[in-house]
């Protein structure tokens, strides 16, 4: 069986895109790779792309099958454990309220805040999850 190897894109929408994609370049300190107004934002990470589309601009386009969703996503970003403090310090800055804390069971600790759509936004230490290293 072929084998998959990675999330290579993850997607989140917002009706207000402009607004949006600021507070993932300027907040977060994604690197923006392209954009075309009121339709998308791209961003570059390590090895992923993270996609801002406005709902529906993306479900008329004829580029790409439409895709799409309604309502508030979910993204959690990795972060290395000693940069939480400057996290929590960061958000604290710019206003942002973390929801919610969460030290798990197995390890890891990750902090959850909503972006400029109502997406929920986390942020979380690799171990929070069993992955492994290939």
């Amino acid at each position: 069986m072929p084998r998959l190897t990675r999330v290579l894109e993850t997607s989140l929408y917002a009706m207000d895109l402009e607004r949006t994609a600021r507070f993932y370049e300027e907040v977060l300190g994604l690197e923006p790779l392209s954009s075309v107004p009121g339709r998308h934002a791209f961003f570059r990470l390590p090895g992923a792309m993270f996609l801002l589309f406005q709902p529906e601009s993306t479900a008329a386009s004829t580029d790409v099958p439409p895709h799409g969703a309604s309502g508030p996503g979910h993204v959690a970003f990795a972060v290395e454990p000693e940069e939480m403090d400057g996290w929590r310090e960061r958000l604290r800055s710019f206003g942002i309220p973390v929801e919610r804390e969460v030290t798990w069971p197995r390890g890891g600790l990750s902090l959850y805040f909503r972006d400029p759509a109502g997406n929920c936004v986390e942020l979380a230490t690799p171990d929070i999850w069993p992955l492994s290293s290939e």
